[in-house]
C-alpha cells in the first residue's frame, strides 16, 4: 500500500435546486480550487473513515478488518479482525465511531452484518482499544435485521454521550413505519447499551423512523444532519428531529403529490432539506467548517456512489438550509463512500469499487 501522489485540479460548480431554499434564488458561490492525492490504494470496499485524535485515521473494511492509516506516510496498520462479520453483497462491517474523550476512555463502537440461527442480523459492539488492538466486546443493541442491501449504518456520539444508529429498511418496507422494529430508523442509546429516558417513546430506542437507506450521519451546530438513498428517485439531505416521521415508503423527498401530502399531514412528517432525481446514492457525510478551503466554510460535504462525486453543500446563517450546492472530483476517482475531514482542514475520501480501492486526500491547490 505504497503511497502515491496524483496532483488534480477541479473546479467544477453546479447549481442544483432545493426545495426548501432555491439555490437559484441565492447569491453564486465561488468553487474552490482544490488538488487531490491518493495516500492509500489497494483497500477492499473501505466502508466507514474518521479522524482519531492520534492523528491518525481510522478505517473500516466490509470485510470485517478495522485499521489506523497514516495520512503523512499511507501505511496501513491493522488494528482488529472480526471473524464474526460476514460481508454479504452490501453487508459486512460498516459503521465506527470512536468516544469523544478516547484519550482516557478508549472505546471503539463498531456496526457489522453476521449470521446467526441461519439468518442475517446486524449488531452494534463497543470494544476497548489496548494501544494495539481491540479487546473486551460488549453488544450495545442486537438482532437488527441486516440485508444484501439497505443496512444503513453510521455511528454518531453527540457531546451529551448518546449513541446514534441509522439503520437501513433491510429491503423490508414494512418495518420503517413500524416503531417497534429496529430497521428504517435513527436509534439513539445510551453508551451501554440501554435507552436513555428522554427517548421520544419510553423503553423505545428509536429517534426518528420512516428512513429507507440512511449512509450519512454527522452532528454539528447542535443538529443532528443526514443522507440517505431514495429508491429511482429522491435521495436526501434531512435534519434529524426526535420522534419525527421521515416519510419511507409512503413519501419520497417531498410532500409533493396529493396521497404524500396527505400522509404528511396526518403523520407529522418532516421534509428534506433536499433531494436528488435521479438519485446519486449519496453516501458518507461530514461538516466543513476551517478555513483551510474558505469557499467550503459552514458546509455540509457528502460524497457520492452513483454519480461518483463530491457535493459541498453550503447552509445558510441559521444552518437549517442549504443556500448552494458544488460539485467536485466527477469520476474521477469511481464510487465514493465515505468522507471526513481533519482538525487542519484537510479532507479524506474512500472509494467503493472493489478493486484497488483508495483514500484520497483533499488540499487547496
Amino acid at each position: 500500500m505504497k503511497q502515491t501522489s496524483w496532483a488534480l485540479l477541479f473546479t467544477l460548480a453546479a447549481c442544483l435546486q432545493s426545495k426548501k431554499y432555491p439555490d437559484n434564488n441565492s447569491p453564486a458561490l465561488d468553487s474552490a480550487s482544490i488538488k487531490g492525492s491518493v495516500i492509500v490504494h489497494g483497500l477492499s470496499f473501505p466502508w466507514e473513515i474518521l479522524w482519531g485524535p492520534d492523528n491518525f485515521i481510522w478505517m473500516t473494511e466490509r470485510g470485517g478488518t478495522i485499521s489506523r492509516v497514516n495520512p503523512a506516510t499511507g501505511a496501513v496498520i491493522p488494528v482488529f479482525s472480526i471473524k464474526e462479520v460476514v460481508s454479504n453483497n452490501e453487508g459486512g462491517l460498516l459503521g465506527m465511531v470512536l468516544h469523544p474523550t478516547f484519550s482516557t476512555t478508549p472505546q471503539v463502537f463498531v456496526a457489522y452484518d453476521y449470521n446467526k440461527a441461519d439468518n442475517y442480523w446486524e449488531k452494534v459492539v463497543r470494544y476497548t482499544y489496548n494501544g494495539k488492538t481491540l479487546i473486551n466486546p460488549l453488544t450495545i443493541i442486537d438482532n437488527i435485521i441486516a440485508s444484501s442491501i439497505h443496512n444503513g449504518c453510521r455511528l454518531v456520539i453527540t457531546p451529551d454521550l448518546k449513541l446514534f444508529i441509522s439503520t437501513g429498511d433491510a429491503s423490508d418496507q414494512s418495518l420503517p413505519q413500524n416503531t417497534s422494529a429496529l430497521n428504517g430508523k435513527i436509534l439513539r442509546l445510551n453508551l451501554d447499551g440501554t435507552i436513555p429516558s428522554d427517548n421520544p417513546v419510553p423503553g423505545k430506542p428509536y429517534w426518528s423512523f420512516g428512513h429507507r437507506n440512511p449512509q450519512g450521519l454527522v452532528y454539528a451546530n447542535h443538529i443532528l444532519y443526514s443522507s440517505e438513498h431514495g429508491a429511482s428517485t429522491d435521495d436526501e439531505i434531512n435534519i434529524i428531529e426526535k420522534g419525527r416521521n421521515y416519510g419511507w415508503p409512503d413519501v419520497e423527498g417531498f410532500c409533493n403529490t396529493g396521497s404524500e401530502q396527505v400522509f404528511c399531514k396526518a403523520h407529522h412528517v418532516e421534509e428534506p432539506l433536499r433531494t436528488w432525481t435521479p438519485t446519486a446514492a449519496v453516501s458518507g457525510l461530514d461538516y466543513y467548517n476551517s478555513d483551510l478551503i474558505p469557499q467550503w466554510k459552514n458546509s455540509l460535504l457528502v460524497v457520492a456512489l452513483k454519480n461518483a462525486r463530491l457535493y459541498q453543500m453550503k447552509l445558510n446563517d441559521k444552518f437549517t438550509g442549504i443556500v448552494q450546492t458544488n460539485e467536485y472530483l466527477t469520476n474521477a476517482y469511481g464510487r465514493l463512500r465515505d468522507v471526513c475531514i481533519s482538525p487542519a482542514g484537510k479532507v479524506y475520501i474512500c472509494t467503493s469499487n472493489g478493486n484497488d480501492d483508495k483514500i484520497i486526500e483533499i488540499d487547496k491547490n
